[in-house]
């Protein structure tokens, strides 16, 4: 574990309540804990509770389980976890997510068939004509009481053989908040996925 975290790493910590999720840097590596300082203060963190953290590597994304030992301040002693995993190699995890939805260009209604997720974009299909030139606005569910509102700039449209184009493009979040909470909507999910 000591040789894939370092100082000045930057990670982000997600508590049994995400709304509470942080970010912030490693300020120290020892053989069984790490110093980490938050960029906010640690509401909803709380000594010996376990919380979610990941961080990028030359190998893909770190995710681990752990717990601050000491919480001083926005400075957290954070015990070394037992185990790791990689989610996958690119930046974020992406994930089947297949849902017929609209997206909107101002106040046209585009008709689109979502195919997978990551808190870095989507992949789509759709009839509509679709500009690789404007920002589309879609509300993305990820659970009956949670909705994810973003923008979304098409970066590639292709023309399929059947009819309509498949498109991928980027999120861009309202907030750190939400892009974090699809972070860990994703992980979440590719976990659940990879264990059925």
């Amino acid at each position: 574990m000591r040789e894939l975290i370092s100082k000045d790493q930057r990670i982000i910590m997600v508590p049994h309540d995400f709304k509470f999720a942080n970010k912030g840097i490693i300020t120290e590596v020892a053989p069984d804990y790490f110093m980490l300082e938050l960029d906010y203060a640690p509401d909803g963190i709380l000594k010996s509770n376990y919380c979610e953290f990941y961080t990028q590597t030359k190998y893909g994304t770190l995710y681990f389980d752990s717990y601050a030992k000491e919480i001083n301040g926005n400075t957290l002693k954070i015990a070394s976890p037992a185990k790791h995993k990689f989610l996958q190699r690119r930046q974020y995890t992406r994930i089947k997510y297949i849902l017929d939805l609209d997206m909107f260009d101002g106040g046209n209604a585009l008709k689109i068939t979502t195919l997978d997720i990551s808190a870095g974009g989507m992949k789509l299909k759709t009839n509509d004509n679709i500009s690789i030139e404007k920002d589309y606005t879609i509300t993305l569910p990820l659970s009956e009481e949670q909705n994810i509102e973003c923008k979304f700039s098409p970066i590639r449209i292709e023309k399929n053989n059947e009819g309509g184009y498949t498109v991928s493009g980027r999120f861009e979040f309202n907030s750190s908040h939400d892009k974090m909470t699809m972070i860990q909507y994703c992980a979440k999910r590719d976990i659940e996925i990879k264990n059925k």
